[in-house]
């Protein structure tokens, strides 16, 4: 049984996969999960439908909300934000995105840059993601190497025009599903047995690399920014936004400011 518990001995950055509708975000997250999870038990492998969880997700083969996992490379913590890639879900987007350190940006590269794709860099670099990776998803399904590098040089150019170092970002091409069907028929495979695992693998040495380490401000008084507010059976009222500043621990009590009076409440749970 793999333990659901890591320890907090390295450095923590919140990632997340953005990108058009159909591109691949929630099926690299769990091929992601799945690689990392080969040799390390702390690690819980998430396949497709226990990320896009809700039963409208599923049905409708969609994510609609943010969805959060975790997981580890050798030098890093991660906790990871798969973000909708529907156009009607631009809000919920947003909110994914808002607590991004850094993102993988995933573009099929048998269709190139989509409606979705500009939008989430425009809407990355207004909430100031800072950096991002890209993965060319579904390489097996392009045949001619000329026709990759051109959607390589389209995406560069896309990111540059929103203000992004296009020239010199990570663009990692693979194939999450094949990745996924390859550790699928042999879980005890590891890197350098398969070449679509080896490029997941490629991918996070990438975002290990390229995306800096965030500096935390932990010594000044605990500031969060609350995003929204669910009410959840057996827990209560639950708030989730981004910590600014400062850190928080299960017992704390905390100030709530509003436009109405500032209450005192405690912290009976946490959830990253």
């Amino acid at each position: 049984m793999a333990r659901e518990k890591f320890e907090r001995t390295k450095p923590h950055v919140n990632i997340g996969t953005i990108g058009h509708v159909d591109h691949g975000k929630t099926t690299l997250t769990a091929a992601i999960t799945a690689t990392l999870a080969l040799g390390n038990e702390a690690i819980v492998a998430k396949d497709y439908s226990e990320i896009d969880a809700a039963p409208e997700e599923r049905a409708r083969g969609i994510t609609i909300n943010t969805a959060h996992v975790e997981y580890e490379t050798a030098t890093r913590h991660y906790a990871h934000v798969d973000c909708p890639g529907h156009a009607d879900y631009v809000k919920n987007m947003i909110t994914g995105a808002a607590q991004m350190d850094g993102a993988i940006l995933v573009v099929s590269a048998a269709d190139g840059p989509m409606p979705q794709t500009r939008e989430h860099i425009l809407l990355s670099k207004q909430v100031g993601v800072p950096d991002i990776v890209v993965f060319l998803n579904k390489e097996d399904q392009v045949d001619d190497a000329e026709l990759l590098e051109l959607v390589e040089l389209e995406v560069r150019e896309l990111l540059s025009s929103y203000d992004f170092p296009g020239d010199d970002i990570p663009i990692c091409p693979g194939s999450a599903l094949q990745a996924i069907e390859a550790i699928t028929a042999n879980p005890s495979i590891v890197r350098g047995d398969n070449p679509w695992v080896d490029k997941i693998f490629a991918l996070m040495d990438a975002v290990d690399e390229y995306i800096p380490t965030p500096i935390r401000d932990t010594e000044k008084t605990f500031l969060m920014a609350i995003e929204d507010v669910f009410s959840i059976t057996g827990r209560g009222t639950v708030a989730t936004g981004r910590i600014e500043r400062g850190i928080v621990k299960v017992g704390d009590t905390v100030e709530i400011v509003g436009v109405t009076e500032t209450r005192n409440t405690t912290i009976t749970g946490i959830e990253m």
